[in-house]
């Protein structure tokens, strides 16, 4: 989606955040030293198994908006699927009102299970604070990290990495979608620029239905709940410091064709809570006219 949304971003903001105001200053810069340290040690997870694939993805073209807690459209969005012999290329992209964008393109595999072969995500603009670019090649085992540093030139990071097979960058509501109704707790991989690349996992657990309406139709929506697991030391220390990664919040519809209907997360470093969800065109009044 707009994994979009999960999608990467509000992973990558847990672990670039700053501590908490609690900690004394002249302790701060000698704990910050000890957090990343531990988390550049920090062992890699077991894999876990790959996502089955339970329902074919075919060409779709949606339209998305981006809304801040207080109920504000701050962007709008496209998304486009295109399926060419068992490869699927999606594209998610949201235009923020102040220039900004959120690009990510994805291109999986859906044969027996799902497997991820790339995905490219860009955050750039005055809408984040830490603009940066992740690539991943699954083929060549290779990510490379695009971000200012601190004196606002670009520096590149490529790290040659084991990819594992469940990688779930740019396919989370793929994933669920794909998940049968009321399953047992699934646990995936998922690349995150800290800015060095690392693996988390998500733990996707389910949360029962939810009602929704339509026009004053009442449906029922698949509610799904990701939680981010660091792993090692950081996994314990994150809480300690008020830095756990929030958990995220997707609906899907289910049936024979299930899709996404929204989710609620961060979507950049240290963001506040956004909800991305359908939205459907208005037309003008003058266009219903002659009609």
């Amino acid at each position: 989606m707009t994994e979009k949304t999960l999608r990467s971003n509000c992973v990558s903001g847990i672990l670039t955040a700053c501590f908490a105001p609690c900690f004394a200053a002249c302790f701060a810069p000698c704990f910050a030293a000890c957090f990343a340290a531990c988390l550049a040690a920090c062992p890699v997870y077991a894999y876990a198994d790959p996502v089955p694939v339970r329902i074919a993805q075919g060409t779709v073209h949606a339209f998305l908006e981006l809304r801040a807690e207080d109920g504000r459209v701050i962007a709008s969005g496209d998304l486009t699927q295109v399926v060419r012999s068992g490869r699927v290329r999606t594209h998610v992209v949201f235009r923020f009102k102040d220039g900004s964008t959120d690009d990510e393109t994805t291109v999986f595999l859906e044969r027996r299970n799902l497997q991820l072969i790339s995905d490219r995500h860009t955050q750039a603009g005055p809408a984040f604070p830490h603009p940066i670019e992740v690539s991943i090649d699954c083929t060549g085992k290779q990510v490379t990290v695009r971000s200012p540093n601190k004196d606002g030139k670009e520096e590149v990071k490529t790290e040659h990495l084991d990819l594992p097979p469940d990688l779930a960058n740019g396919m989370v509501p793929v994933i669920l979608e794909n998940l049968p109704p009321n399953a047992p707790e699934k646990t995936v991989s998922m690349i995150v620029a800290t800015p060095k690349p690392r693996l988390v996992k998500l733990v996707i657990a389910s949360r029962g239905e939810d009602p929704f309406v339509v026009d004053g139709a009442s449906h029922q929506a698949i509610h799904d709940e990701i939680r981010i697991e660091l792993g090692g030391l950081p996994g314990v220390v994150a809480p300690l410091i008020g830095k756990q990664p929030p958990n995220i919040q997707a609906w899907t519809i289910g049936g024979d064709a299930p899709t996404f209907l929204r989710e609620q997360g961060p979507i950049y470093p240290d963001g506040p809570i956004m909800t991305i969800q359908l939205i459907s065109p208005v037309w003008p009044v003058a266009s219903r006219a002659a009609h």
